[in-house]
């Protein structure tokens, strides 16, 4: 581990509780739980009432599963964190999986604990390819923290667990596994899924397209993930994944300039 801020005098032994909200994820569950029970000593899944076998899996893995209407990914993690046995949590997503290095590193702050959280970087894997540029690692996520001190703050989409002010952090070695996308489709449509959500927010906050949103931000967002991030250097998913996002940053903002043409 890497201090990145002082750490406290004294450490001590923790139970943890790993949260895991999930919708529709049959696909990714039972990897997510199998890896997650190495280092649990709770595991609950709050499910906002999937259609598929998500919840059998959960159940027959042995884990508890909670269910709860999906109000917004950020109410949704803060709503799962109560339903936690212990207040020190690991936060994962269904298609997150932890390494075998990662583990290790959880399993030693367990016996170890020093700080309030602990900050973790993610792989992401796209079309069955591990994506190590293009600005998507390292993919630094704080997931591994004392819920008593913060909470999840963001506008649902870009959500991020919130640490009190003077509160203390690490970074563990090994990496969290994200298995994000298994197609070019799946990746346009979350494209399509987010955008809405995003232009809605700027919407609500009154921000308005320009000619630099439309024109200019798309160009620089590509030649900044595949060039300054050396994006090419993954290849053929490499291009596809930094013009996709250009086009998502496009795409944003035609759909706002779209909400203030209906209103």
């Amino acid at each position: 581990m890497n201090n990145n801020n002082s750490i406290h005098n004294t450490s001590q032994h923790i139970h943890l509780s790993v949260v895991i909200i999930t919708y529709n994820e049959e696909k990714n569950i039972e990897r997510c739980l199998e890896a997650a029970q190495t280092v649990a000593d709770d595991i609950v899944v709050v499910d906002s009432f999937s259609t598929d076998k998500t919840v059998d899996i959960c159940q027959k893995k042995g884990v508890r599963c909670v269910l709860h209407p999906f109000e917004g990914y950020t109410q949704q993690k803060n709503y799962a964190i109560t339903q936690a046995r212990y207040p020190h949590i690991l936060s994962l997503d269904a298609d997150e999986v932890l390494s075998e290095t990662l583990q290790q590193s959880i399993l030693m702050v367990k016996n170890n604990w020093q700080c309030d959280g602990y900050y973790v970087s993610r792989l992401n894997n796209f079309c069955g390819q591990w994506i190590r540029h293009c600005g998507w690692y390292p993919d630094r996520k704080l997931r591994l923290w004392d819920s008593r001190k913060g909470r999840w703050e963001g506008d649902n989409i870009h959500e991020h667990f919130e640490l009190q002010a003077n509160c203390t952090s690490d970074h563990l070695e090994g990496e969290l596994l994200h298995y994000s996308f298994t197609s070019i489709e799946q990746h346009i449509r979350q494209i399509n899924k987010f955008t809405d959500i995003s232009a809605e927010v700027l919407y609500r906050k009154g921000k308005r397209p320009t000619f630099y949103h439309f024109y200019l931000k798309p160009f620089f967002k590509f030649w900044w993930m595949y060039v300054f991030k050396l994006g090419f250097l993954d290849g053929f998913y490499g291009w596809v994944i930094c013009i996709n996002s250009a086009h998502a940053d496009f795409l944003k903002y035609v759909k706002l300039r779209r909400k203030y043409s209906d209103s």
